[in-house]
């Protein structure tokens, strides 16, 4: 995975990729990810406020060989601004994998998200022999909701009260994406050429 970069070259000015983290990134990912706007929309494994420690927990799982996860920085410019990752799922659930992602403030609403999801859910299809990919985003993100929709997920369902975030219940939704109805194929690179079983 080392070598791993996908570019995303469809947001004109800003040069972005999705490349794996490294610890240099540590700096970057302290600086952006400490912020109480992003966290509230996200699971309590990223915390806030978040620090060094936390940091370096973060890398320390990013760079592991765990073969059911795969965790990239969303870059720009040399600088990790974020972050998508995927789990693939086990046991009968082994033919799905399930995204998750965050991205720095400063970069919002400039179509980022959208296109991170397309290009690394491209690489995840020509990848791993699935035939599903989902996320569950807080009901109340509808940022996130629209990113997924805009990347060609389909709403499937709610969960009422399915989360409890900062001591408040709180639904979240499920958006899928299957294979048959999915369009990756013209953005195939040179390292999104293996596919690899679950």
């Amino acid at each position: 995975m080392g070598s791993l970069k996908l570019l995303i070259d469809t947001i004109p000015g800003l040069p972005l990729s999705l490349r794996p983290w490294n610890n240099s990134d540590i700096h970057s990912l302290v600086r952006y990810a400490s912020n109480k706007a992003i966290a509230d929309n996200l699971r309590d494994a990223f915390p806030y406020p978040y620090g060094q420690k936390d940091a370096v927990r973060f890398l320390e799982m990013a760079l592991s060989n765990d073969p059911h996860l795969l965790i990239l920085a969303i870059d720009s410019k040399g600088e990790a601004i974020g972050s998508v990752g995927a789990t693939l799922k086990q046991d009968v659930y082994r033919k799905n994998i399930e995204i998750g992602y965050w991205l720095a403030e400063p970069f919002w609403n400039k179509g980022i998200i959208t296109e991170v999801i397309r290009r690394f859910t491209a690489h995840l299809w020509l990848t791993y022999d699935i035939r599903r990919i989902y996320a569950e985003p807080f009901a109340g993100n509808a940022a996130s909701r629209k990113a997924l929709e805009k990347a060609g997920f389909t709403y499937e369902t709610i969960f009422k009260q399915n989360v409890i975030k900062n001591g408040v219940y709180l639904d979240s939704c499920i958006y899928s994406l299957l294979r048959e109805d999915a369009s990756y194929e013209s953005m195939a690179g040179p390292s999104s050429t293996t596919r690899n079983g679950i």
